[in-house]
């Protein structure tokens, strides 16, 4: 903390947070969840528990004079064991929804992944640290701080040189929106360029992200807390992580499916609703799971292992998820004119592959990114897609 300002301390609290689900108190001060306490009491494995608590797409949102900001948080970092640390998370401020300026927070606690396969990990606890943004212009302004996508981020304290209230209701429309590592923002390169934001921002919208890093599972828990989270538009991505988890057979996916989009419409029973299938994705298309790291030259990508013989035995790849999904939602449809079915691969397909090939064979980069939200903001919120803003 420096010392030549006279500071205005505010006390990080809910009205300050968008896009969260649930908080939690802690010793220090504030940890924002993206999935709420019964849902999290379910989760059965450590990668749900790590992935819910990063807080992709979270942000602070105030109003303010400040010409600079402090904010203490306490960052915990996800390592593999053999491999290069990540870079520090990064700390997105935006100015009346432009990004303006960036920091990162040193230190913090590592939590080193021992086995890819069962996500067993070791914790080191580290120091809090600080994300500064000095130079910021003068005048009021709207400001919001996106909070690292991939560090869960616990929020102590802020501080501003002049006072700071939480932004007012915005009165943009709530995007609910439910997918894999891609969603969550995997290889992204900072929280508020990864393709939910991006495509959130050319809507018009305000974003809830449950992208859950190896975890889009049509788990029940997680269509329960859609079920209760106030929305104007929900969209869904399924596939990848079936897929590449290898976690059930055709037999089970379709009525999970059903399950899963039942549970979601007893809370929003008109809400316009988006199913999307995977991005393309080649290793995946038609080899079953399960996927497994393939580490050569120090490069790590990743494989299937599956038999494609299998498929007529019922192994799922992405092209049988896609038909299937088509067919569901078809099938649905007649019933539920709100209901609809975005094939993943116009979202990124094989020309965009070419273009921005996807570095580890499973998660695009920054560009590829853009060129998701460029897509899907044409398909979903553009002139005749399901979230088309209706003309008053």
């Amino acid at each position: 903390m420096t010392t030549e300002h006279h500071w205005v301390v505010t006390p990080v609290t809910m009205d300050l947070l968008r896009g969260h689900v649930d908080v939690e108190a802690t010793v220090r001060g504030l940890l924002p969840h993206r999935l709420p306490a019964r849902a999290r009491r379910q989760i059965p494995d450590d990668q749900l528990t790590m992935a819910e608590a990063q807080p992709s797409g979270v942000r602070l949102a105030f109003r303010t004079r400040a010409r600079v900001i402090e904010l203490d948080t306490l960052p915990t970092r996800r390592v593999y064991q053999g491999f290069a640390p990540p870079p520090d998370g990064v700390y997105d401020l935006l100015i009346d929804g432009r990004l303006a300026a960036q920091a990162s927070v040193a230190g913090g606690n590592v939590r080193t992944i021992t086995n890819m396969f069962t996500q067993a990990s070791v914790l080191t606890e580290g120091p809090a640290g600080t994300a500064r943004f000095a130079g910021l212009p003068a005048g009021e302004k709207d400001i919001e701080i996106w909070l690292p996508h991939t560090e869960i981020t616990e929020l102590i304290a802020l501080r501003s040189d002049a006072p700071v209230e939480p932004a007012p209701p915005s009165g943009r429309r709530t995007w609910l929106h439910h997918g894999s590592s891609i969603s969550h923002g995997s290889n992204a390169g900072h929280p508020s360029a990864i393709w939910p934001a991006l495509a959130a921002a050319e809507g018009g919208v305000e974003l809830v992200n449950l992208g859950f890093g190896g975890s889009a599972l049509l788990d029940p828990f997680t269509a329960r807390a859609m079920r209760d989270i106030t929305a104007d538009l929900i969209s869904v991505k399924i596939g990848i992580n079936i897929v590449n988890g290898d976690v059930m057979r055709l037999r089970a996916f379709t009525p999970a499916v059903h399950g899963f989009l039942d549970t979601v419409r007893e809370g929003h029973p008109t809400t316009p609703l988006l199913v999307v299938s995977a991005i393309l994705c080649p290793v995946q298309e038609d080899t079953p799971g399960p996927l497994a790291p393939d580490v050569e030259g120090g490069r790590l990508r990743f494989k299937a292992t599956g038999d494609p013989a299998e498929r007529a035995a019922g192994r799922l790849t992405l092209n049988v998820i896609r038909a299937e999904l088509a067919r569901i939602v078809e099938q649905r449809a007649a019933d539920d004119p709100n209901l609809h079915y975005l094939d993943g691969r116009d979202l990124y397909g094989e020309a965009d592959y070419a273009e921005h090939p996807l570095p580890d064979e499973l998660h695009p980069d920054t560009a590829g990114h853009r060129r998701i939200a460029e897509n899907f903001a044409r398909l979903a919120f553009g002139d005749g897609g399901p979230f088309a803003a209706k003309r008053r």
